[in-house]
């Protein structure tokens, strides 16, 4: 994490390891992308997230409070879990015992070296409970911060150069083998440099193990749909790979 540029480390180090199997060949095996960092997320950072949030929180005066942010300079910025909260590639994700309105959110997801860097990306998962926030946004640390609510992998595209604009992010929700809901955005979409969300973070404030950072989402399901027991949530970014979780 405290290296500027990974790439070549990681290059020196692949030439001279020896050869191992494709872990994606056990995915069983594969445990979250994450040591000691913290995840972080921006919110409202997409055109779909901001009529979604105003739209579940329009009944408590909320909703004005989204439109504000999605047009200010100062992004929304919020904690979303330590380690012990994230799972990985084909572990499960929880919902809430006290929601009744739960969805995924695929989103971009940042690694920033302790240096505010962005050295790599992965796919994350941030889950969401939208009737506990769409109550009071001053919920939004029990909608969003719970056990198993983060999702992160399968692994890490080391890379310092920005992705291209037309990188897609597909979601697909899958029950009894069949798809319930699907939809997808790129990041033409996203109204938020990524570079400008991490300098925003890092204002006052210091990250010595280095940090993730999930950029929003641009996906939203309607608001007819939550997530089962059972479901398969999938999210695919282009050049990074597909993220796939049970919810249970």
């Amino acid at each position: 994490m405290a290296n500027d540029t990974p790439e070549s480390f990681l290059e020196h180090a692949a030439r001279n390891a020896a050869p191992t199997e494709d872990p994606l060949q056990h995915p069983e095996r594969l445990l979250p992308p994450i040591d000691h960092q913290e995840v972080w997320a921006a919110g409202v950072t997409y055109f779909r997230s901001r009529a979604a949030r105003m739209e579940e929180s329009k009944s408590s005066g909320g909703g004005d409070f989204y439109d504000r942010v999605y047009t200010a300079e100062r992004p929304e910025l919020f904690f979303k879990a330590t380690p012990n909260r994230v799972v990985g590639h084909r572990q499960k994700v929880a919902i809430r015992t006290d929601s009744t309105w739960s969805v995924p959110e695929p989103e971009l997801t940042l690694l920033v070296n302790p240096r505010g860097k962005i050295i790599g990306y992965t796919v994350g998962n941030d889950m969401s409970s939208r009737d506990i926030e769409g109550e009071n946004p001053l919920y939004l640390p029990q909608a969003k911060v719970y056990s198993r609510s983060c999702a992160l992998g399968p692994g890490i595209m080391i890379s310092s150069n920005p992705l291209p604009p037309t990188t897609k992010i597909q979601l697909e929700i899958k029950r009894g083998g069949e798809s319930v809901f699907s939809g997808a955005t790129d990041l033409t979409r996203l109204k938020r440099d990524p570079q400008q969300l991490v300098d925003y973070l890092y204002r006052e404030n210091s990250f010595p193990n280095g940090t993730f950072l999930l950029t929003g989402t641009g996906v939203v399901p309607p608001d007819s749909f939550t997530l089962n027991p059972g479901d398969e949530i999938r999210i695919s970014i282009d050049g990074i790979g597909t993220l796939v979780n049970l919810v249970g």
